[in-house]
């Protein structure tokens, strides 16, 4: 496992690719702290969850939409919801003015 520091990023994400494609893990560091961890994708990661978790925080994220992101998970609209309710991911995001405005047109 290597570990690269924003700087190496930027003057050789050539080694970061190569790690990845050779299986390794690599950790990124800002001011010697740990940022995030360089993941090779591999058909062991997708059989344990990325597309589903992918999906959630791009859902989260307001990145896509309900529909989108059940086809990201390859699941159905219905699986999707329970996924999102199993992550306590909302999938209601509405203004609270949009709200009261919803509201009131129904009052």
């Amino acid at each position: 496992m290597d570990v690269f520091n924003v700087r190496d990023l930027r003057e050789r994400p050539g080694a970061l690719i190569r790690d990845a494609e050779q299986g390794h893990l690599s950790i990124v560091t800002k001011r010697g702290h740990p940022v995030f961890i360089a993941v090779p994708f591999t058909e062991e990661l997708v059989q344990l969850g990325l597309y589903k978790s992918l999906a959630l925080r791009m859902l989260e994220e307001k990145h896509v939409t309900l529909r989108q992101a059940a086809k990201i998970a390859h699941v159905s609209l219905e699986e999707m919801l329970s996924l999102t309710s199993d992550a306590g991911v909302s999938i209601v995001d509405y203004d609270p003015k949009e709200l009261d405005a919803e509201l009131s047109i129904e009052s």
